[in-house]
């Protein structure tokens, strides 16, 4: 059954972030669910800076992928909202982040639908009048 947790500004959703670096194991997929402006980005944000990532932290939109390295760990933020075909993630070569060591975060996973693997974690933000509501469901919650 999901944990739901209320959140009422942005800063609440970073602390549930950072709360989430001590809870995650070294390895784990982690799907991020949630309309565009619903937290998604921040949540991890709040994540990185407890991890120690230090500098701007902006969302992968463009890029695809973020990398960051900490504390001899890997954390990857992947936003596959552009993707417009499952296939672009085997040319980036998706099996070879996903078989590390590593905390994997994907933004829009139904785009990757039939290549990726089902997740560990999947965590639902949704935007409400007051803030916004957080469920979280999967193998460590």
């Amino acid at each position: 059954m999901p944990e739901s947790i209320n959140l009422i500004d942005s800063t609440a959703t970073e602390k549930f972030g950072a709360e989430l670096w001590a809870r995650l194991p070294e390895k784990a997929l982690i799907f991020l669910h949630g309309d565009l402006g619903a937290g998604k980005t921040t949540l991890v944000r709040g994540l990185l800076r407890a991890a120690g990532v230090t500098g701007t932290i902006k969302s992968p939109t463009y890029a695809v992928i973020e990398e960051y390295s900490v504390v001899e760990r890997k954390i990857f933020h992947f936003d596959l909202y552009r993707l417009t075909d499952a296939e672009e993630l085997e040319w980036i070569g998706i099996d070879d982040y996903l078989n590390q060591n590593a905390l994997c975060f994907v933004e829009w996973a139904n785009k990757g639908k039939g290549v990726l693997p089902k997740a560990d974690v999947n965590i639902y933000l949704t935007t409400q009048t007051d803030g916004r509501l957080l469920e979280i469901d999967g193998m460590f919650f």
